[in-house]
């Protein structure tokens, strides 16, 4: 009997490993659903942009598009980092809602994402921040840059806000932590030893000096509103707006999104 159960439990083990080690080794492809561009794809936006190709290095180009408004009533820009899937084509219906309000938007895809290039790691991410922030430096004071995250790009966003300035932050249907939320669908599993992505957005929020707003629907059923809250829990200072009926992917669609939108950038 005993040593039944011995090699049922060696049995269980062995399940409980592999699909850890399977996990592990599937990571990139669970969190980031990307849709790759050819370099000599033409983009067909509806509002003025222009289109960078920055070189990093010899296997590193980072894909950058800055939505445009007229330099005569232009208040500033707002770096928008984007969600995990397909590229900054998904996002664009979302640019009217900053240019309207006379921001720019500068939008840059991931390693993988459209037409940049490269090995994503979750410093590349941050990194590539840090490059696009110098970049709206060179054109911006720092009080006319608002940084935007989105989703997976809430993370990204609040670790640049931590260790640059800005006039605010801006959080839409954030994570308290990739870890937190991973735990969600990995119960039994020790994420924050096997991810290799951690984006501790909670962590980040203690180092930012700036205002900071979130955004987030109440039936989001990917990022669960109970993040929003737990991280305005944590910090006082963040002003919640909490989003009745909002899901993940819909909020822009409210007039209260809008509003606290426009309060922002005006």
């Amino acid at each position: 009997m005993q040593k039944k159960i011995k090699r049922w439990v060696l049995l269980l083990l062995f399940i409980y490993v592999a699909i850890g080690f399977t996990l592990y080794l599937v990571q990139d492809k669970l969190l980031f659903k990307p849709k790759a561009l050819p370099a000599n794809h033409v983009y067909a936006f509806k509002q003025p942009f222009q289109e960078v190709n920055q070189i990093v290095n010899a296997e590193k180009t980072n894909s950058i598009i800055k939505f445009t408004v007229p330099d005569s009533v232009r208040k500033g820009v707002v770096l928008y980092f984007h969600g995990n899937r397909n590229n900054v084509e998904h996002y664009a219906d979302r640019v009217n809602d900053f240019t309207q309000n006379n921001y720019e938007l500068w939008m840059a895809d991931y390693p993988g994402f459209g037409k940049s290039t490269g090995t994503i790691t979750e410093q590349t991410l941050y990194d590539d921040a840090m490059i696009l922030y110098k970049m709206a430096r060179a054109n911006f004071g720092k009080d006319s840059i608002i940084l935007y995250g989105r989703s997976l790009g809430s993370g990204i966003a609040a670790q640049l806000a931590s260790i640059r300035d800005c006039k605010h932050l801006v959080l839409e249907t954030p994570y308290y932590s990739m870890d937190c939320l991973m735990r969600n669908y990995t119960l039994i599993y020790p994420i924050s030893c096997i991810s290799n992505y951690h984006l501790p957005t909670n962590t980040y929020l203690k180092a930012v000096i700036a205002p900071v707003t979130i955004l987030h629907g109440t039936d989001d059923g990917l990022i669960p509103y109970r993040h929003a809250k737990q991280l305005k829990a944590a910090h006082d200072k963040i002003n919640l707006v909490g989003i009745k009926d909002g899901e993940h992917n819909n909020l822009n669609e409210f007039a209260e999104y809008k509003q606290t939108l426009k309060t922002i950038l005006q």
